[in-house]
């Protein structure tokens, strides 16, 4: 073989990511708040992009010069009349306020709506902490209400709470027990039978055996009833009746309060609603403003000559451009998917998930021109609101079973649910019965598949769901 150095010319074809491509595939991938911040970004940064208000296209200009001009003017008006206005309304304020809490004042008192945060469960706790009379220094309780987890339960071995603190495991277990009779009942405990035991004042008609029941909840939640009723020296049913006043109980009890993880909001990135029996599909981009082109910065660009200044315009301009355009392409694409899946899925918004069809992203993709992975990002992290709910993009793409094109994953789960629901409790249904009723319903799957589904629903197997 021989080896040697040459030249010679070949012809290939490369995709080349330009960073406006990519900020374009990045804008598709944004949510509608997501894009909103990605805005507010922008444009503290280049100083070419401005917001448009939505009635300034409503005016006619016969040249774009007379245009800016007449813009400028009613912008400084703007804000002349925007400063007397916020004059007098704090005046207003001002003297409302002092009418309305003025002693004596004969006008209906009433109080400002103000939003608040709701209120942690260290700061529930502390808050009755300070109104306590205390016979120990409060900086040990508050050490273990600072050591609490979310589930409100203590980790921390009394031992390490002592050795940190400087003081007696008496002590130590004197705090914890000033901590163990805060409002919840339940906190500070260190695992899930005191979480309980603590909380047995909450039930005064709870039968006599309740106390002895707490130390058998293994084998409650491994289904072991009649193990539990041998050791007990009572009957089975007497153990269910003692199961049903312990789901009475909270297990979580500090998941009453915010946390850290606070409940996160959903902000639907497409809205359907049904009018005169037609969907009607809106995107939601009331949170991102309307951009537009500094019209001082484009004169500028037309009569500056100096290099580097018109150069930087120019880059500012360009990306101002691309960014408008990518905003308005990523509106257009996200209305073209979401008006395929109504289309596709019309059944499901008329008549629920039962008749939710098998989709997949190439479906939607070859409908709309686009490639599969346009169509991913477009619907990645993204909400559409619709008459059934509000659900993520990727819940319409569900997935069908073999030899049943007709069928999804979602529309079975449903109706295991539902026939489960209707059972016999003394009776339930075994998985196989289960696999043959939905054979009944044309819906042909495996007894393991259903017992799949059941675990994934969070639905107990059978000798869970009997009752004695």
């Amino acid at each position: 073989m021989r080896m040697g150095y040459g030249l010679r010319l070949e012809q290939t074809q490369k995709l080349i990511m330009t960073p406006e491509l990519r900020q374009a595939i990045t804008i598709l991938q944004f949510s509608a708040l997501e894009l909103s911040s990605f805005v507010d970004e922008q444009l503290m940064e280049n100083p070419l992009l401005e917001v448009v208000e939505e009635n300034a296209s409503s005016a006619n200009s016969e040249t774009e010069k007379e245009n800016a001009t007449q813009n400028s003017e009613e912008h400084n008006e703007a804000e002349n009349t925007w400063d007397m206005d916020w004059e007098e309304y704090f005046q207003r304020q001002e003297e409302r306020v002092t009418r309305e809490y003025e002693p004596g004042s004969s006008e209906t008192k009433r109080m400002e709506p103000f939003v608040a945060t709701a209120p942690t469960l260290q700061e529930h706790l502390l808050e009755q902490l300070h109104v306590q009379k205390l016979s120990i220094p409060v900086n040990q309780v508050e050490y273990i209400i600072g050591n609490l987890d979310d589930n409100g339960y203590l980790e921390l071995p009394l031992e390490e709470i002592a050795r940190e603190q400087g003081i007696p495991v008496a002590s130590a277990g004197k705090a914890l027990s000033i901590v163990q009779s805060f409002d919840p009942l339940g906190v500070g405990a260190r695992n899930l039978e005191e979480c309980l035991r603590l909380q047995l004042p909450l039930i005064p008609d709870a039968p006599a055996h309740m106390s002895e029941f707490l130390r058998h909840l293994e084998d409650l939640a491994a289904g072991r009833l009649q193990r539990i009723a041998t050791q007990m020296k009572v009957s089975t049913p007497e153990v269910q009746a003692l199961a049903d006043w312990v789901r009475k109980l909270d297990p979580k009890p500090g998941r009453r309060f915010s946390g850290s993880s606070e409940v996160r909001y959903i902000v639907p990135d497409v809205v359907v609603e049904e009018i005169e029996g037609q969907f009607i599909i809106l995107v939601n981009d009331i949170t991102v403003p309307r951009l537009g082109i500094n019209q001082a910065y484009r004169t500028a660009l037309s009569q500056n000559k100096e290099d580097d200044t018109r150069k930087f315009v120019e880059q500012k301009l360009n990306s101002a451009a691309w960014l408008i355009r990518s905003i308005e392409q990523r509106r257009t694409t996200l209305y073209k998917v979401a008006n395929a899946l109504v289309n596709r899925q019309e059944e499901f918004l008329r008549r629920g998930v039962r008749y939710l069809r098998p989709l997949t992203l190439k479906d939607i993709a070859d409908e709309i021109g686009v490639h599969e992975s346009t169509v991913s990002r477009a619907t990645s992290n993204k909400y559409v609101q619709t008459p059934r709910g509000i659900f993520e993009f990727k819940f319409f793409f569900a997935s069908g079973i073999k030899n049943e094109p007709g069928v999804t994953t979602e529309g079975i789960k449903q109706a295991l649910k539902n026939l489960i629901a209707s059972e016999n409790p003394k009776a339930p249904y075994s998985d196989q019965k289960l696999s043959e009723l939905l054979k009944e319903k044309e819906m042909e799957i495996s007894r393991r598949t259903v017992a799949k589904y059941r675990d994934e629903l969070g639905i107990p197997s059978t000798a869970l769901r009997k009752r004695y």
